[in-house]
C-alpha cells in the first residue's frame, strides 16, 4: 500500500493525468502511474517539487522536453510555485509524504532527484531534521534500488562546516562543531546521506550523483529565513524595516542564482560523466561577500536614495547554543571541467531579478 493524497484520473480537457485522494490509503492496483513508458526523454521524479529548487527544476526540465513526476507534502512548498507548469501534460503530481516508507513505490521514472529536506534548525529542535531526513533518505534509496533509478541527491555546502581552507573542493575535510550544538544536525544528516548512498552503490550498485548547493536564491525562494538571508533582507528592505543581521554580519557567503543552480542540476541529471560523482554547485569563489555587505547591497538596490541601511543585529544567543560558519566559498572547478557548467549570473543581476519577483509576490 502507498500513503498518498492524490489519485490518478485522466482529464481530457487538459490532456493531463492528475491525482486526487481525499485522505488515507490507496491500494496498489488503484494507484499505478507508469511515467516512464512513453517515448522521448527520460522521466524525472522530483521530491520537494513545490519547493524553491524543485519547482524551478521541474519547470526547466519540462521546457526541455522531459516528463516530470513531482511529489510534495506542502510542509514548506507552495502550490503556487507550480502554477507555471501544473497543467503541462508532461507533468504529474502526487501529494505524498516521502518520509513514509513505500510512498514512492508505484511511481516509475529513470531518475529521482531528491530535494525534499529539513534544514538547519534555528527556531526548533534538531529532531525533525535528523528524523525526517533519515526516513526520506531510506525511502528514496530503496526506491531507486528497486526500480533501477539513478539518484541525484541534494546535499549541502554546510557539510564543510568550520573548515578554514577555502574555497572548498569536493575532497575537503568536514569540520563540524560539537554534537551539543543543534545547528550541526543538518550537516550531519547530509553527511550520513552521502555515506549511505555511496555504501549502497558499493554494496548494491546504486547509481548516483551527489550535489552540494551553495546559497541558491531567486524566484520561488521561501520568504522566511528558511530561504536564506537574502530572502528576509529583501522583505525588510522593501518595507523599509531594519534588516536583521544574525551575529556581527562579518561571516561571508557566495550566492548562486537559481537559473545557474538548475543549469548545473540538469547537467548532473543528463550527463553520464556525472554518475557516481560529487559536485559543488555554486558561483565563482571571487563572488564571496559578507552578510553585512549583502544587506547593504540589497538595501541600496531597493532604496537607492539611502546611503546607509537600517540594521538590527540579532545575537546568536537568541537561537540557544548556536554556531555559525564564518566563510563558505565553493571551488567549482570540478563541475566546470567535467560537465561544462559555468555560472552566468552575477550577484547584482540575480538580486535585481529576485527583488522584482519578491516585490510582486508580496505586493510591496
Amino acid at each position: 500500500m502507498v500513503e498518498c493524497s492524490h489519485f490518478s484520473l485522466f482529464d481530457s480537457s487538459t490532456t493531463k493525468f492528475y491525482f486526487l485522494v481525499s485522505s488515507g490509503w490507496a491500494f496498489k492496483n488503484e494507484l499505478i502511474y507508469l511515467a516512464s513508458m512513453e517515448n522521448g526523454k527520460s522521466t524525472v521524479l522530483i521530491t520537494g517539487v513545490a519547493g524553491f529548487i524543485g519547482s524551478n527544476l521541474a519547470n526547466q526540465l519540462l521546457k526541455q522536453g522531459y516528463k516530470v513526476v513531482g511529489v510534495d507534502n506542502f510542509s514548506y512548498g507552495l502550490k503556487s510555485n507550480m502554477s507555471d507548469f501544473f497543467n503541462n501534460p508532461s507533468f504529474t503530481f502526487f501529494e505524498c509524504d516521502v518520509a513514509v516508507q513505500g510512498s514512492l513505490k508505484d511511481i516509475n521514472a529513470e531518475i529521482l532527484v531528491h530535494l525534499a529536506s529539513y534544514k538547519i534548525p534555528r527556531y526548533s529542535t534538531a529532531f525533525p531534521t535528523l528524523e525526517f531526513n533519515d526516513l526520506m533518505l531510506k525511502n528514496v534509496t530503496k526506491t531507486c534500488l528497486t526500480k533501477n533509478m539513478k539518484l541525484v541527491y541534494a546535499s549541502t555546502s554546510d557539510v564543510y562546516g568550520k573548515n578554514t581552507n577555502v574555497p572548498f573542493h569536493e575532497k575537503c575535510d568536514f569540520v563540524l562543531g560539537p554534537s551539543t550544538v543543534k545547528r550541526w544536525s543538518y550537516a550531519c544528516s547530509k553527511i550520513f546521506g552521502e555515506q549511505y548512498i555511496i555504501a549502497n552503490s558499493d554494496e548494491f550498485g546504486l547509481n548516483f550523483t551527489i550535489v552540494r548547493f551553495f546559497g541558491s536564491y531567486g524566484p520561488n525562494q521561501n520568504l522566511t529565513w528558511w530561504g536564506g538571508p537574502q530572502s528576509g533582507f529583501i522583505t525588510q528592505a522593501l518595507k523599509k524595516e531594519p534588516i536583521e543581521i544574525h551575529g556581527d554580519g562579518k561571516q561571508t557567503r557566495t550566492f548562486t542564482y537559481i537559473d545557474d543552480t538548475v543549469n548545473a542540476l540538469i547537467r548532473c541529471i543528463c550527463n553520464k560523466a556525472a554518475d557516481k560523482e560529487i559536485f559543488n554547485i555554486g558561483t565563482e569563489p571571487d563572488a564571496e561577500i559578507s552578510i553585512l555587505d549583502l544587506a547593504d547591497l540589497i538595501w541600496k538596490i531597493i532604496n537607492p536614495g539611502d546611503d546607509v541601511p537600517l540594521l538590527n543585529f540579532i545575537p546568536y544567543s537568541t537561537f540557544g547554543n548556536y554556531e555559525d560558519v564564518m566563510r563558505r566559498v565553493p571551488d567549482i572547478s570540478k563541475i566546470k571541467t567535467v560537465l561544462g557548467y559555468h555560472p552566468k549570473y552575477d550577484l547584482q543581476t540575480g538580486l535585481e531579478l529576485t527583488i522584482n519577483w519578491q516585490r510582486k509576490i508580496q505586493n510591496l
